[in-house]
């Protein structure tokens, strides 16, 4: 992804450019192309303490200055009450994403070249500075690091708690701003000299946008000193990370570009958006405790039970990442509860939380999708099976917020004040859209779990649990069949036996009736349903969470918290439901050329978009309305997961084998496809909710 000094030099669009780093530990690095921090959670240097959660933002900033034959020019720009300080931008004549976020600047005619490095397993963050060409120059590089200390949620404040005493050693600088925070090390090229400063009034103008608290204060310790000439570099290295003598600037650099030379290599090439996406993937795999997770969405999310199922197949499985894929599922098997496994790991210190209706069940299908991609059965029978069986016989029997197998032999679930299924917005007590009864998409999760169960019980040898499974399925298909149908609309009801009746809001919901069960609707309903969906939720970002004939749509996700939750999924699009579109058209319309090349137009949107808001990465979330604004967070896991899946699985895309674990693995394809204070103090407002856009 490459920006043009035009666009550079054009705040507000540099400003709206976004790149990210990540370490694969929770931790990351992101910034605007400007250079200035729009959002807190904007940082040189943020870390995961117990990857992915207990993240801090360390290293907010650096401010740079050039001095070159009497001239300074500012290679940063900040943002405060009124004024731009500096304007480093207006130098920038290029920007580019690979293999990491570089700038080049024109300082009074001589070429600079600037580059941000995270290093894949630590936690480090290389910046390194050159002068490029060959003509004879000698320059002076001023850098002053901004400091906060702080969760990563909150925002930080001047205050005289802060330690401002440092550990000088050669090379090194080391800084310790609070008892309960990590350290901050510097490894550097050059010279320090201690000269403090706050810096005051720091405005994150996406924070206003939000309704949130929109400044900061930063802390800057002092200045570091280099000495640039044409044809070798200096770098400044930041990490939360003790042994800091065993860090090899250079080394890191070249392991690291080596690294990322290996991923691209093994992307698609055929199609640019599939090889896109497949770089773009990697960012959402993190270490938790020994092993695998997937990181929901940047910049504020961490691992959830839902998002992860759902992502995995894109992700790991038609990448070949069959290794972490496994971590992964035998992370959460071992965390079944009740029949039901997390649907989110808290930030700090609490208990896994257990309210989600569907993330049980994708979790089944995911298994099912490794095994048909890896063949990895002993593992599979000796530690998944026992939890799929926990997960299907407590839906049977009744677990948590009366999720419960009913009579007819689908499932129901919902209490009071409680929010199950993926449309989980809340405003204060209002939950937005309950979805309590029965939901169109949990019934076909539920009859592709039984499905999943009588495959595993028969390859597994337990017939009467297989012969349980299958006729289970059969009367939750039939009762399937009776009831969904909405007559005066031509379409599946999103809810039926719910506390006001059956609900027929047109919704995406239903389309994972069309693809993940072959059996629930006849093909002729199937073609009514995608042509209603095409018309009225079919965007070029995504679907429409809501018709916008519905009186409850709302076409802007902007103001407020609470206008923004209420809008949620009210008409809100979300692309990763493009997943699942367009399962389904291949599987109702078939595989033709011209079916496919049809299909292939649904995800051009989302191709324009990678080079639209965080360069390289797919949205959460757009408006409803055109233009369709990006919203949310800026990097997504299912928003990439799913149009690569689709790219891959149901439209053909060829990609290369895969070498994983010593064995070459290529990347599966499948019949059945899924849509498948002074101090820091947190904003226990955006830590606490489900979904802080």
């Amino acid at each position: 992804m490459k920006v043009t000094k035009k666009d550079c030099q054009n705040l507000p669009n540099a400003l709206s450019l976004e790149w990210l780093e990540t370490n694969g530990r929770g931790g990351f690095a992101s910034g605007t192309i400007a250079g200035a921090n729009t959002r807190r959670y904007h940082a040189i240097l943020l870390t995961a303490r117990k990857p992915p959660s207990e993240r801090f933002v360390l290293v907010n900033q650096l401010e740079e200055w050039l001095e070159i034959n009497d001239h300074v020019i500012p290679l940063s720009t900040n943002l405060y009450p009124g004024a731009v300080h500096p304007a480093g931008y207006q130098h920038c004549t290029g920007f580019s994403s690979d293999p990491w976020p570089s700038w080049t600047f024109d300082c009074h005619g001589v070429a600079l070249r600037r580059e941000i490095v995270m290093v894949h397993g630590c936690d480090l963050v290389i910046v390194r500075w050159m002068v490029l060409g060959k003509k004879k120059i000698r320059a002076t590089l001023r850098v002053r690091p901004k400091l906060t200390g702080r969760d990563y949620h909150a925002t930080h404040h001047e205050n005289s708690i802060l330690s401002t005493e440092a550990k000088v050693e050669t090379g090194i600088v080391c800084w310790s701003l609070y008892p309960d925070v990590p350290q901050v090390r510097a490894v550097h090229s050059g010279t320090y000299r201690y000269a403090p400063e706050w810096y005051r009034r720091v405005q994150f103008p996406i924070e206003q946008q939000r309704g949130l608290y929109a400044e900061e204060d930063w802390w800057s310790p002092g200045e570091f000193t280099f000495t640039l000439e044409a044809g070798s570099s200096q770098t400044l290295a930041v990490t939360s990370e003790e042994q800091v003598e065993r860090l090899g600037v250079t080394d890191l650099v070249k392991q690291e570009q080596t690294r990322r030379k290996q991923l691209k290599q093994t992307a698609p090439t055929v199609d640019a958006l599939a090889g896109t996406l497949w770089c773009a993937a990697e960012a959402y795999m993190s270490q938790r405790g020994d092993q695998q997770t997937v990181i929901g969405g940047y910049p504020w999310f961490t691992d959830w039970g839902r998002d992860t199922f759902i992502s995995l197949p894109g992700l790991c499985l038609v990448t070949g990442r069959l290794d972490l894929a496994w971590q992964v599922i035998a992370a959460f098997a071992a965390h079944v509860s009740e029949g039901m496994v997390p649907n989110r790991f808290p930030d700090v210190g609490e208990q896994p939380e257990y309210n989600s209706i569907d993330a049980s069940l994708w979790f089944i299908h995911a298994i099912e999708r490794y095994l048909a991609a890896s063949e990895d059965e002993v593992s599979v029978r000796e530690t998944a099976w026992r939890a799929v069986k926990q997960i299907l016989d407590g839906y049977r029997r009744g677990t948590r917020y009366g999720i419960r197998m009913d009579g007819d032999g689908l499932i129901v679930g919902g209490v009071p004040g409680v929010q199950l299924t993926w449309m989980d917005a809340k405003v204060g007590d209002r939950v937005v859209t309950p979805r309590h009864g029965k939901p169109v998409e949990i019934q076909a999760l539920w009859i592709r779990a039984l499905e999943v169960g009588e495959t595993l019980a028969r390859r597994f040898g337990e017939t009467d649990y297989a012969v349980h499974c299958e006729t289970d399925r059969r009367s939750a298909i039939a009762s399937f069949r009776k009831r969904f149908w909405y007559e005066a609309g031509g379409y599946l009801y999103d809810v039926i036996d719910g506390p006001e009746g059956d609900d027929p809001s047109f919704r995406p919901n239903q389309l994972y009736a069309l693809s993940l069960v072959d059996e629930l609707v006849p093909r002729d309903r199937s073609q009514q349903i995608l042509q209603l969906i095409a018309q009225q939720l079919l965007t070029p970002v995504g679907l429409r969470t809501l018709s916008p004939y519905d009186p409850r749509y709302c076409g802007r996700y902007e103001g407020g918290v609470g206008e923004r939750d209420g809008a949620y999924h009210q008409g809100t699009v979300w692309p990763f439901l493009l997943g699942a579109f367009v399962t389904a058209w291949i599987k109702v319309y078939g595989t033709s050329k011209a079916v496919r090349r049809q299909a292939r137009g649904f995800l051009d949107g989302i191709e324009a978009h990678l080079n639209d808001a965080c360069l390289g990465q797919v949205s959460e979330i757009f408006d409803g309305d055109a233009p369709h604004s990006a919203r949310g967070c800026f990097a997504q896991a299912w928003s990439v997961a799913e149009p690569l899946r689709v790219l891959i699985e149901d439209l053909g895309i060829q990609v290369k084998s895969q070498k994983i674990v010593g064995k070459q693995v290529p990347a599966p394809r499948h019949k059945k496809s899924v849509g498948r204070s002074t101090r820091p103090t947190k904003d226990k407002d955006v830590a606490k909710r489900r979904r802080r856009t």
